[in-house]
C-alpha cells in the first residue's frame, strides 16, 4: 500500500522555536530518509518552497490571470511529503512518528492512502 506522509508547516509554531530546535528538526530528517530508504519503503520525498514565493494561475473567460503568494490564507500550509510504500496502515503511522515534526507541539504529519499515482512513463 502506498501512503502520503505529508508535513504540514505552521510559521508561527515554526518561529517560535529555537534555532537550535529548528536545526533538529531539519537534521533529524537526514536519519528518518536512511531508515525508509534501507527498510525498502521510500518511494520518493519533495520540500517545498516557503508559500510566499508561490504563484497561483486561474483561467477567466480563457484568460490566464496569475498572483503571488499562497492560494489561501492560511496557519498551516503544506510544506513537503515523503511517498512510502508499505504493507498496513499500522506501518505507515509508524513511520509517520518518526519524522521529527511530530515530535514538535502543535504539528503533526497526515497520513493519507494513496489512490492513484502515475509517471511521465505511464
Amino acid at each position: 500500500m502506498k501512503f502520503m506522509l505529508i508535513m504540514h508547516g505552521n510559521p508561527q509554531i515554526w518561529d517560535a522555536l529555537t534555532e537550535e530546535e529548528r536545526n533538529e528538526v531539519m537534521s533529524g530528517h537526514g536519519p528518518f530518509m536512511e531508515t525508509v530508504k534501507r527498510s525498502g519503503e521510500m518511494i520518493g520525498t519533495v520540500a517545498l518552497a516557503d508559500p510566499s514565493q508561490s504563484a497561483v494561475v486561474r483561467v477567466r473567460g480563457g484568460v490566464p490571470a496569475v498572483t503571488d503568494g499562497p492560494y489561501l490564507e492560511a496557519k498551516e500550509y503544506l510544506g513537503g511529503y515523503y511517498l512510502v510504500e508499505c504493507d498496513s496502515r499500522e506501518r505507515a503511522l509508524e513511520l509517520a512518528a518518526l519524522i521529527p515534526d511530530a515530535g514538535v507541539e502543535g504539528l503533526g504529519i497526515e497520513v493519507r492512502p494513496v489512490l492513484f499515482a502515475g509517471t511521465a512513463d505511464d
